[in-house]
């Protein structure tokens, strides 16, 4: 004879798999029940009696809060909204969130502004009943403060220098930027630079220590002059790759931190009359749609923004249903996706 799980342990992620649905759709049947079909809402209710479920007070909060609301807060440090990565994650996030029959309020803040004071009025104005960190940094403020208000929210992507644990998706730039650097290493590539993020991004140490490991393993010396930092943005890729190339000893690779800074690159090679893949090798970060219209197509890492953002949402709901942190840290290791912009180096080569 069967006997009832304790509700006490029983979570909705539990219910979730039991049942063969998202954790969206549990929170949809316990918050929105018109919105599931009668059959799969059976289905949930049956499970959840079956194994015990009570929905956690404070995982209601969404439902009951008045908000119903989750919040992401944009930095804009060039003060522009058209970053792919922003637009890719929203569109996830939006899905996620429409599913389980709530808003998501986008928050920018302008160049110079206190980017926490944003935070400060989301979570203090109560406009809000969780929220979303993107781009995270070493020592993160936000976090911290979201911590010690007890505010649930989710990351995307880590805080090393955070010790308190919090729940976080995260894509392990480390190994996909050794993936990259051992792919031009394996073509016959030594001459590799590196163009990396700000060093505040967390992420942007997590890319650079990549890069390292694979030159190091493979007995490449390290060049300081080939590590430089940009901004994110095309123009600073176009900007630094035209010093890398006009140098005395210009490389035959260039990684970058990512598809914008790459594609700065592949712009200052057209202007010299160079072709990546044939005269210098260029490989980028993110796969953002424009990646594999350039000329040539960009080869990358696949970041999947859209995949990314729906998952936030089912931790953030996991959250607020009890479960705890431990169970919520992800990190998803990035594909390295092969087009026409990286190849052999060449033998003799002449820049004008």
């Amino acid at each position: 004879m069967g006997h009832a799980v304790s509700s006490q342990n029983v979570d909705i992620r539990r219910v979730a798999a039991e049942a063969g649905v998202s954790i969206a759709t549990v929170s949809r049947v316990l918050n929105h029940p018109e919105r599931v079909s009668p059959e799969t809402r059976a289905r949930v209710l049956e499970t959840a009696a079956r194994l015990g479920y009570r929905p956690n007070p404070n995982g209601k909060r969404l439902r009951k809060g008045r908000a119903e609301t989750v919040g992401l807060v944009i930095p804009s440090p060039q003060g522009r909204f058209a970053d792919s990565f922003f637009l890719e994650l929203l569109a996830g996030l939006g899905e996620g969130l429409s599913e389980a029959g709530l808003d998501l309020l986008v928050a920018t803040c302008p160049p110079g502004s206190d980017e926490l004071a944003c935070y400060r009025r989301l979570v203090e104005g109560k406009r809000v009943d969780g929220l979303v960190v993107a781009r995270t940094r070493r020592y993160d403020e936000r976090i911290a403060y979201l911590l010690e208000r007890g505010v649930p929210f989710v990351a995307h992507g880590r805080s090393d220098l955070i010790a308190e644990p919090y729940p976080y998706l995260d894509l392990d730039g480390r190994e996909g930027f050794y993936r990259a650097a051992r792919r031009l290493l394996q073509l016959g590539h030594r001459a590799i630079a590196y163009i990396g993020a700000p060093r505040e991004f967390n992420f942007a140490l997590h890319r650079l220590e990549g890069y390292r490991q694979a030159l190091l393993e493979a007995g490449v010396p390290l060049r300081v002059d080939w590590i430089l930092e940009g901004d994110l943005s095309e123009e600073s890729g176009y900007r630094l790759a035209g010093g890398l190339l006009e140098a005395p000893e210009p490389p035959t690779a260039i990684l970058c931190a990512n598809d914008l800074m790459a594609l700065g690159v592949l712009r200052a090679l057209r202007e010299r009359g160079l072709r990546a893949g044939r005269e210098v090798s260029v490989i980028g970060y993110d796969d953002i749609p424009q990646a594999q219209y350039a000329d040539p197509p960009l080869t990358t890492l696949h970041q999947p923004f859209r995949e990314a953002g729906r998952r936030l949402v089912e931790m953030l709901l996991a959250r607020l249903g009890g479960a705890p942190v431990a169970g919520l840290q992800e990190v998803w290791v990035p594909e390295l996706v092969l087009r026409g912009s990286d190849g052999p180096p060449q033998g003799e080569r002449r820049f004008p």
